[in-house]
């Protein structure tokens, strides 16, 4: 980790030190825990592509976009890059999910790494990495 990142409570410690290593050379880095606003459950299946992703709660169903994604959530924007649900290697598809906003100089989210780890076996990976360029970016540290 560097002394300039920042890590919200409840991300799985694994799982930040394996976003900081993806995103390194990035930096300041804010890592922070999805959370269901429903039930407060930690746990999720998710689908992705290479520029979004969306979750859903296992504990009550409600779904969520992560930063920015609902924006390109559609068949036009897909083109050859239609979600699909992440998996483990392991066959699993329930995660805890953080995700690492990657600030630029100016303070503004210049990216957005979403990272995974199985409630089976621990496994960590990276299931999407999307560039920002547009600002203000505020909005998106709290769409975990």
């Amino acid at each position: 980790m560097h002394a300039d990142d920042q890590v919200g409570e409840g991300v799985p410690a694994e799982l930040a030190v394996f976003l900081r290593g993806a995103v390194d050379g990035r930096h300041p880095v804010k890592i922070a825990p999805s959370v269901c606003e429903g039930c407060g459950g930690r746990v999720f299946f998710v689908l992705v592509n290479a520029s979004g992703a969306e979750r859903e709660c296992s504990g009550c169903g409600s779904r969520a976009f992560i930063a920015d994604s609902e924006e390109f959530w559609d068949e036009e924007s897909w083109e050859d890059d239609e979600p699909g649900a992440a998996g483990c290697p392991c066959g699993s598809e329930e995660f805890e999910a953080a995700v690492a906003f990657s600030l630029g100089d100016d303070g503004l989210v210049r990216w957005v790494t979403v990272g995974l780890r199985c409630v089976k076996d621990g496994f960590c990976g990276i299931y999407s990495d999307w560039k920002i360029d547009y600002g203000p970016t505020d909005h998106l540290l709290t769409m975990v």
